[in-house]
């Protein structure tokens, strides 16, 4: 029973007061501006348009709002958890006071998927907008210095190996991954270096550089809106929804519902006001702020940005990895300059959402140090910066090999999936803690928990169900390395193991 040792609330607002100050700078309009950061981003400029081809066709607005929902509705949820207990540690640390101990730790090791992993997807697609960015302007890099050594094996690449007679390896067998020739990802090494050394200066200098981002990404996005309106084709609408191709998730309303699940991607990110609560000027009061705010405007933006796309251009032609560039090809050579300014964003939006993933991450090995999960140097404190330095350091060490080596497709997906566990559980969490603590001071609290709680878990547990089977196996590798890690170090070492 001591794996769900739980750590209550008190103890995390002593450690709180006892432990290792972080810099309290942000402020509600910091704290919105952080969210809209970490989310708008590849979501947006990438996935949309192979959700909309593949998937939902022009319904991938709709797609949006299902999405958009469920992220609400965890929304909620860690609204009430972070105005409670204002600490670094997001998910983890309302598990851990909740649940137990093993299953913050589980949902820890899962928001590495959100915030480590998914600052080296975006850096992936980074990598891209500026390859591509820069043959504009004639530069021209060599492909095995700009893309991934590993990419996914396609079923026809898998038939061809078996029809040569030669046996499939255990990545192309088992990962089903093949090794594409290229030596290193440099572009998307290069921008995670540049982001670690900002989070290391500090959370201000980083809240400028993101407040500064932010308004040139949200300015390009609504400029292709307001421009874009006046070239929609109403027939590229027609159908809404497509006919149902006949397979399960392709079109028809099982598209849209695969569609939320990978669009999902575009909402990831909100959560990271959570992690900087330890840093909020009056957390109580602007963290529900930070994360009710951004997620609402992401979504009004997200669902214009979306129907605008597939007006312009038919869903079907916008399988590509910058489909809103295709859609302002379609407008015509007179808005050419905007493709330019497309780009820029893309690339400003992109930059920021690195910068807030990789922020969630560190504040989370901070708060797992410092509850004895990690060893102690995690949660070192730089005397200049008052920043975690270790866990910057080790974090972005780790995004640039992972940025390095994979592609953003595998990256996509398995941040999703552990994404959407993790909001799952934060779902459950906060009913349970109304159970267990009805008598603590709630500053905010999540309407109707009992009822929308559950709901929320339901909607993030159902947006895993139509994932690929794959990224299913991968989460189970994941995971078992995670527990591994646990039982080898975590529970030992545990502050409150040495408490028994």
């Amino acid at each position: 029973m001591n794996l769900f040792r739980t750590k209550r609330v008190e103890e995390f607002l002593k450690d709180l007061e006892e432990g290792p100050q972080l810099k309290r700078a942000l402020g509600p309009i910091a704290l919105i501006s952080l969210g809209l950061g970490a989310i708008i981003g590849a979501g947006i400029f990438v996935i949309t348009g192979h959700a909309a081809a593949s998937y939902a066709g022009p319904a991938v607005a709709i797609s949006f709002i299902i999405s958009g929902i469920a992220c609400a509705l965890a929304g909620l949820a860690y609204a009430e958890f972070a105005a409670m207990v204002p600490v670094a540690g997001s998910a983890y640390t309302y598990s851990y006071a909740t649940l137990g101990e093993f299953w913050a730790w589980f949902i820890a090791w899962n928001l590495v998927l959100e915030y480590l992993i998914a600052g080296a997807t975006v850096a992936v697609g980074w990598s891209g907008y500026v390859v591509d960015l820069l043959k504009q302007f004639g530069i021209h890099i060599s492909p095995v210095l700009t893309n991934a050594p590993l990419d996914i094996l396609s079923s026809e690449e898998k038939r061809k190996i078996i029809e040569s007679g030669k046996d499939l390896s255990f990545i192309e067998k088992y990962l089903g991954l093949h090794f594409t020739g290229s030596y290193i990802n440099l572009p998307a090494v290069l921008i995670v270096f540049v982001v670690g050394l900002i989070l290391l200066i500090g959370i201000s200098e980083s809240a400028i550089v993101n407040n500064i981002i932010v308004i040139l990404k949200t300015f390009v996005l609504l400029l292709f809106v307001v421009i874009g309106f006046g070239n929609i084709d109403v027939a590229n609408w027609d159908p809404f929804i497509p006919p149902s191709s006949g397979n399960f998730g392709e079109y028809g309303w099982s598209g849209v519902l695969r569609a939320a699940g990978v669009v999902f991607f575009a909402y990831i990110g909100f959560d990271a006001v959570s992690t900087a609560a330890q840093e909020a000027k009056n957390p109580q009061r602007d963290v529900p702020i930070g994360i009710l705010g951004s997620l609402f405007i992401a979504t009004l933006l997200y669902i214009a940005v979306s129907l605008v796309l597939t007006g312009v251009v038919h869903y079907s032609k916008l399988h590509v990895p910058a489909p809103i560039a295709v859609a302002v090809n379609a407008m015509g050579p007179q808005f050419g300059w905007l493709m330019l300014v497309v780009k820029l964003g893309a690339i400003a939006g992109l930059t920021s959402v690195i910068l807030m993933t990789l922020l969630g991450q560190t504040r989370i090995f901070f708060a797992m140090a410092r509850d004895g999960l990690l060893p102690e140097s995690f949660s070192k404190i730089h005397s200049r910066f008052k920043t975690p330095y270790i866990s910057t350091i080790v974090v972005t060490v780790a995004a640039m090999f992972i940025a390095a080596i994979f592609p953003i497709n595998i990256l996509g997906e398995l941040v999703s999936i552990g994404t959407l566990l993790a909001f799952s559980i934060v779902c459950v969490a906060v009913a349970v803690l109304r159970i267990k603590r009805p008598e603590l001071n709630r500053p905010f609290k999540m309407p109707l928990v009992f009822v929308l709680a559950p709901l929320g878990a339901l909607a993030c547990v159902l947006q895993m169900v139509f994932l690929p089977l794959d990224t299913w196996f991968r989460l189970a590798i994941w995971t078992i390395i995670g527990v591994s890690i646990y039982f080898l170090y975590g529970y030992k070492h545990s502050r409150l193991a040495k408490k028994e």
